[in-house]
């Protein structure tokens, strides 16, 4: 079928309707959820959730590296905080039960699940220099696309520009460091279908980059799909052990509410 003129373009166009490939959002969601995608290696994917919604995310063939960037939805110049995320919780190694904090000290995420285990909240995200180090090219549109270009697209689709893109966490990939301050990366492959599940304790804004971690020794760029899965729910109640499991995290939780007493 040409392509040629406007009417060639058009019957072709049309002839893609109901076309299904993996790498796309499932429209209408499922029931019970709203929002599942999966998201191609190289691939990013960005969604509002509302205060309460769990997110899933799934890595479906063992070797998916997801850096993750959340905002706060309402007033995005609040954004997630590593620094604080490790230091208040005396912990840079992030599992079941851990919190990921903003800038603002308030919660904008608690890990619920995690079968992971391996995590990365120190090397931030890969980059056109790096991966053109490592892989011979690193621009945002070739064969071997990095994890900050990809969060600019991300970004952009809420009116975010290159200063919103902070520093973020790496999922599925490890860092771990040692007692001489060397570095010693975690990669897998890893059993296929481990999974991690979040619940908004904020309205947020996620953007996900699913990009080899710049720590990566092969010489390949390896990286496999994960999928993204969300569905409604409640936010932290005044019992829930997490919200008390820490002095330090009940504050946060507590700045959540006063921000929304408003």
């Amino acid at each position: 079928m040409s392509t040629a003129d406007p009417y060639g373009a058009q019957a072709h166009a049309r002839a893609m309707a109901g076309t299904r490939v993996m790498a796309m959002p499932t429209l209408p969601a499922p029931d019970g959820f709203i929002w599942e995608e999966t998201v191609a290696a190289g691939g990013y994917a960005t969604k509002r959730l509302n205060r309460g919604a769990h997110l899933k995310l799934t890595d479906l063939e063992g070797d998916a590296c997801v850096s993750l960037l959340v905002f706060n939805a309402e007033a995005p110049a609040e954004r997630l905080n590593v620094a604080d995320t490790t230091k208040v919780q005396w912990n840079a190694y992030l599992g079941a039960g851990r919190l990921l904090l903003s800038d603002m000290g308030r919660v904008l995420f608690s890990i619920l699940e995690d079968e992971a285990g391996t995590h990365d909240c120190f090397c931030g995200a890969s980059n056109e220099a790096s991966n053109a180090r490592r892989y011979g090219d690193g621009a945002n549109h070739g064969t071997h696309p990095n994890a900050r270009d990809r969060f600019l697209i991300a970004a952009g689709k809420h009116g975010l520009t290159r200063k919103d893109v902070h520093p973020c966490i790496n999922l599925f990939k490890g860092v771990r460091v040692e007692a001489d301050g060397g570095l010693v990366f975690e990669g897998g492959a890893f059993p296929a279908g481990r999974s991690l599940t979040l619940r908004a304790e904020m309205d947020v804004l996620v953007v996900l980059a699913n990009c080899p971690h710049v720590l990566d020794p092969r010489p390949g760029y390896t990286v496999t799909p994960v999928r993204a899965t969300a569905w409604r729910g409640e936010p932290a109640a005044p019992d829930d052990p997490i919200r008390n499991a820490t002095p330090e995290g009940l504050r946060a939780f507590l700045n959540v509410e006063d921000y929304y007493a408003r």
